[in-house]
């Protein structure tokens, strides 16, 4: 519940212009007086009532199961700060009795409600989506590097951009970019085998930053047509500034608090380092965006469309998201917001799965090898001449291991590990009443691994569990084969990593298929193992506190060439 400024400022002008006819006091130093006099009271008012009364006593959400020890002013604020993200939450659930609702408290004892049962997520990312909104505070911090596309946008401007979008992601307009994912994940193989040979064979690389400009590299070519250099080049002027966007620092930790409370005008002009980063990084992103924008429309794409009676089947996908955005209708700044919005969220979540898979198969030898060993017996050397060293759809989705592989690795490390939706009217949630304006918080890194969900060994990663084993086979684990969707969980709102609804990841599809490509390329050519063999424990991993789950060294590997791939 931020401070409502418009409301407040229009109540001391109203009350100021109303003194200066009764008091017949026209001066403006005593017109600004009543006014500042006026406008503190109402802030102060507020705030007293909003931090000591309303929280305590009237909300009604004070009957919910809440978490020990929250500080009489702060709440549960430095216990969220203090750990790693999302840790808080993973502990508060596992200790606090509750029923899917749990209500913990801000800074200045502003409530929060954590909703984690497969009844309330329905109602929150499906049947009720639209009482839920981005908060404000999240879109501002978010807008300078996404842009107002898809992602950020809200209401009916959102159920348009989606129904336009929808197309470009579809899974005809995915399948046609295997062939981009794999020139790609070829050229990060090279790139990488380079490097190791350089060093006689074996070498610690740092997995999320290859991650990254591969990331960025396909998102380039598949979205836009664009293929930006960045596995070639460390110092690419793009991935740099991705780069310094994601480096955590006290000040954009700072921006992020001060956000819930200073109008979005005042926090962009403090006069703060990040903010000219990301004044600086906003205008270099839009730059890009808006120049490949004009040069699609010079080479005429997007100027076919389809007619309502054509057969899907037999239209052409088109060669990147771009194209086929340029013929739904969107003016040019828009499309670039779309760019924008494409390019962070398109790299940047799919690099932080990509690491994340690699450290999980660097703990598990045999479950890398097992992989390997199907990689190699499905696919054709990855350095094969005369177009043999090619990909189609089919070849990937034929490798069950593998899908299963990245599902759990989402499934456990989601790249976006949790998520805030605020009530942008009075409603409910399983009957209970939620006042506009009240933070609801859903968490992957809660829901993925709740033992209610999945089981007794929800922390575990076991790719079987996403592979249905046949009755009669007497070691299932070895030799199952089928793919199941659920794995096994009780519920389809088991798995949070890409939400559900309208508001679900609109390119799940096109980051399922580059994850598998990737997944599949590095393993059937290297074999991953910890650099550091405290990080087999988890407890021990440290997280960048950014948008993505994102290692906080760069996830350091031991990385060997697989001879004979």
């Amino acid at each position: 519940m931020g401070i409502p400024w418009r409301e407040i400022t229009a109540v001391a002008a109203t009350g100021s212009a109303l003194c200066s006819v009764t008091l017949r006091r026209r001066g403006v130093g005593e017109l600004c007086s009543v006014f500042g006099i006026m406008w503190m009271a109402q802030a102060a008012a507020w705030w007293l009532w909003t931090t000591f009364v309303y929280a305590r006593y009237l909300s009604p959400l004070r009957h919910l199961p809440q978490p020990p020890g929250a500080h009489w002013l702060l709440g549960h604020f430095w216990e969220i700060v203090s750990t790693e993200p999302g840790a808080a939450y993973q502990q508060w659930t596992a200790s606090v009795e509750h029923e899917g609702l749990l209500r913990y408290m801000f800074a200045f004892n502003r409530e929060r409600l954590l909703v984690t049962s497969p009844e309330a997520l329905g109602e929150v990312l499906v049947s009720k989506c639209y009482d839920f909104e981005k908060p404000l505070t999240v879109r501002n911090l978010l807008a300078p590097m996404l842009g107002h596309g898809v992602l950020l946008a809200e209401g009916d401007e959102h159920r348009v951009q989606r129904r336009r979008l929808n197309p470009a992601f579809h899974y005809r307009q995915v399948r046609g970019m295997y062939s981009i994912f794999w020139d790609k994940a070829r050229e990060s193989v090279e790139a990488m085998t380079a490097a190791c040979n350089a060093a006689g064979g074996e070498r610690v690389l740092l997995v999320n930053s290859m991650a990254s400009r591969t990331t960025l590299d396909i998102i380039g070519l598949a979205g836009m047509g664009v293929d930006f250099g960045a596995i070639g080049d460390e110092a690419n002027r793009l991935a740099q500034t991705y780069m310094r966007l994601m480096q955590p620092s006290w000040q954009s930790f700072a921006m992020s608090v001060l956000g819930g409370w200073l109008p979005p005008g005042v926090l962009r002009r403090l006069p703060m380092q990040r903010n000219r980063d990301l004044s600086e990084a906003a205008q270099t992103i839009r730059s890009v965006c808006r120049d490949m924008v004009r040069n699609k429309r010079m080479q005429g794409a997007g100027d076919k469309t389809p007619s309502q009676g054509d057969d899907e089947a037999d239209i052409e996908a088109e060669p990147d998201l771009l194209s086929v955005a340029l013929g739904s209708g969107f003016s040019d700044d828009v499309l670039v917001d779309q760019l924008m919005t494409f390019l962070a969220a398109g790299h940047d979540t799919t690099a932080s799965a990509l690491t994340w898979v690699m450290y999980l198969l660097a703990r598990h030898a045999d479950k890398q090898q097992r992989l390997r060993d199907e990689v190699r017996a499905k696919l054709a050397p990855i350095s094969a001449a005369d177009g043999m060293g090619a990909v189609t759809c089919s070849d990937v989705e034929g490798m069950p291991y593998l899908r299963a592989v990245c599902n759990e690795a989402l499934r456990l490390f989601a790249p976006i590990r949790q998520t805030f939706r605020q009530a942008a009217r009075d409603t409910t949630i399983q009957g209970l009443p939620v006042r506009k304006g009240t933070f609801v918080v859903l968490a992957p890194c809660v829901t993925n691994l709740d033992p209610t969900l999945w089981g007794p060994d929800a922390a575990d990663f076991r790719p079987e569990r996403w592979l249905s084993a046949c009755p009669d086979t007497p070691q299932p684990e070895k030799t199952d084969t089928r793919p199941t969707a659920s794995g096994g969980a009780s519920s389809n709102f088991a798995f949070l990593t890409f939400l559900h609804g309208p508001r679900s990841c609109i390119a799940a599809n096109f980051a399922r298929a580059e994850l598998a490509c990737l997944v599949a390329a590095w393993i059937g050519r290297f074999d991953f193992a910890l650099a550091d063999a405290s990080m087999a424990d988890a407890a021990n991993l440290r997280f960048r506190r950014t948008p993505s789950a994102i290692p906080l060294q760069g996830m350091p590997l031991r990385t060997r060439v697989v001879d004979g791939w």
